[in-house]
């Protein structure tokens, strides 16, 4: 039987469509190649494993919003803040397109999930270098505690009011998630006076823990 070409686009949807349908992992890459009418080698020349694939997986819906905010008319002349807003609004629509999936990968405690995110972080602290720091009222307005740390890795601050964001949205219940939508211009205008949540205020924490244990000693 002849083998079916993939792409990393087909290996992901296959992927996602098994974890829905049967709530766990497949369970191993020779079988899950087989289901797609290919080889392990095939995979392989993709993906290492299946983690691979979910720590992939978010960084490429952040891709996607990227490449559309940059797109928009007038992208260069926008602040700081509305480049910030726009990415944003787009990520979580492109979340919401695939929330079922999303929850399911985003399952376990906050150390899990920030191993998951690892390339999302990398991807993340690559557009935030872009942006000019001055402009941003969320970081002006950042609490004392973090204050000492916005001075030498402003873009760690960003990174946990990002996290915030996504975990957030997990918990929204409104109609078409708009208070995730209010959630981003609140916390971007008034900083982390918003975030008083126990979910958020963990993954705060372990942020700064993570900081210190790389940054600290």
């Amino acid at each position: 039987m002849k083998t079916q070409t993939i792409t990393k686009d087909s290996i992901i949807e296959a992927y996602s469509d098994y974890i829905l349908i049967h709530g766990e992992r497949p369970k191993n890459i020779y079988q899950f190649a087989k289901d797609l009418n290919t080889t392990e080698q095939e995979f392989y020349k993709y993906y290492g494993n299946f983690e691979a694939i979910e720590r992939d997986y978010l960084k490429i819906l952040f891709e996607k919003s990227l490449e559309l905010s940059i797109s928009a008319e007038g992208y260069a002349s926008q602040s700081s803040k509305e480049k910030l807003l726009n990415l944003y609004y787009i990520f979580i629509e492109n979340l919401t397109l695939n929330r079922s999936f999303v929850l399911e990968l985003l399952k376990g405690n906050a150390r899990q999930m920030m191993i998951k995110m690892q390339s999302l972080k990398n991807l993340h602290k690559q557009f935030v270098e872009t942006l000019h720091f001055e402009e941003l009222e969320l970081l002006k307005k950042v609490s004392k505690d973090l204050q000492r740390w916005n001075d030498k890795y402003r873009e760690e601050i960003l990174w946990l009011h990002f996290i915030s964001i996504i975990e957030f949205w997990k918990n929204d219940q409104s109609p078409q998630f708009e208070k995730t939508d209010l959630y981003i211009e609140k916390t971007i205008d008034t900083g982390f006076e918003l975030i008083d949540n126990e979910p958020i205020r963990k993954f705060i924490d372990l942020g700064k823990f993570l900081y210190k244990e790389k940054f600290g000693k």
